[in-house]
């Protein structure tokens, strides 16, 4: 990470500890790439969650106090804007920007670099919230150092995405009862014909100083998921196209047994929603009853062979409970729809 001077002032956030911005970068690989030679959405996820966790790790520790490891608790909507290719460097950029007592807000940006030509282009921005956890109690929430703001309304504004995120986690937690069960000989383009489930054993490679997994490699792992359902509904090369909020519901211990489930909820003439959670399998140390450890909705995209947009076969619903998500996932694509066009209003006004 480079790290500014003491005393700067970042996209109008004042920041007096070292903390003000992260900055990460690294080419990407033939292996971090899909068959069409685009990058896996989960592993530009996973570079944005370390950055994040860079920087608020950072921050929370940057005041006399228990030494702490910020955890990762939701990932707002991130929007995948543009491809990022095979010999393309991409720059992640991290900056904290509102502190609650008990949780930080960071901001990252991703910026692919074509370095041939010189060519940069904005790939993904994203909203994600962290915690800070004591390492010696990781059961123990600590206090956030607070930043200062340039101006009042920026701290209103972050409260307010701090209050709006909150309610929406409660939300999603009460309604997340819901398992995947295997389907029988299933029709194409039906809801049990397309999905899939991922089982992985947590091992100290995917975990954080205090022995639980990183919210990073999560994500990889339901991307993976979601991109296997979506390729078995349509039969053709397929992109991340967006990630609704990731809420991460409760820590996932080293040793614990995981299964990544996905389904999908909802389809566009153009775009395919997939339902992802994690479930998580304890055995080591603390036995338990498996419990649900993160959710999330991905929208995906049905590209040709030159990369343009196809038309995605329908999804058939078939039971009530399957009806009902498919009016659910069109409310959200909707609102998502409506929310895109009014910004696009707003900065053709400017």
């Amino acid at each position: 990470c480079l790290l500014p001077h003491p005393a700067v002032v970042r996209g109008g956030f004042h920041c007096r500890s070292q903390e003000a911005t992260c900055r990460q970068r690294r080419i990407m690989r033939p292996d971090d790439a899909n068959i069409a030679g685009n990058v896996h959405g989960g592993t530009i996820l996973k570079m944005i969650e370390e950055a994040g966790a860079i920087i608020s790790t950072r921050h929370c520790n940057s005041q006399a106090g228990e030494p702490c490891v910020a955890a990762l608790a939701r990932v707002e909507r991130t929007d995948f804007l543009s491809p990022v290719c095979i010999g393309e460097v991409a720059n992640v950029s991290a900056e904290i920007t509102y502190t609650s007592r008990h949780s930080v807000e960071v901001q990252v940006n991703v910026m692919s670099e074509n370095i041939l030509t010189g060519a940069k282009k904005v790939t993904n921005k994203a909203t994600l919230w962290y915690v800070p956890l004591s390492l010696k109690n990781v059961n123990k929430v600590l206090e956030v150092p607070p930043i200062q703001y340039a101006r009042k309304e920026q701290e209103d504004e972050g409260k307010k995405r701090y209050e709006e995120q909150k309610l929406d986690r409660l939300e999603t937690k009460q309604r997340n009862g819901d398992v995947i069960f295997p389907v029988i000989n299933p029709e194409p383009h039906t809801v049990g014909y397309s999905q899939s489930s991922l089982i992985h054993l947590v091992g100290p490679s995917d975990c954080t100083l205090l022995g639980f997994v990183h919210g990073g490699v999560t994500m990889k792992l339901m991307d993976e998921v979601a991109g296997i359902v979506a390729a078995r509904h349509c039969k053709t090369n397929i992109v991340t196209a967006s990630v609704d909020a990731i809420n991460f519901h409760e820590k996932i211990k080293k040793g614990s047994v995981i299964t990544i489930s996905g389904r999908m909820t909802f389809t566009s003439n153009k775009s395919m929603e997939i339902e992802v959670f994690v479930d998580a399998d304890p055995f080591v140390d603390e036995p338990r009853e498996r419990y649900r450890a993160v959710s999330a909705f991905f929208t995906y995209v049905s590209l040709s062979k030159e990369g343009k947009p196809l038309p995605v076969p329908q999804l058939l619903t078939e039971t009530e409970d399957e009806k009902r998500r498919f009016e659910e996932g069109k409310g959200r694509y909707l609102q998502t729809k409506a929310k895109r066009q009014a910004q696009m209003q707003q900065a053709a006004r400017q």
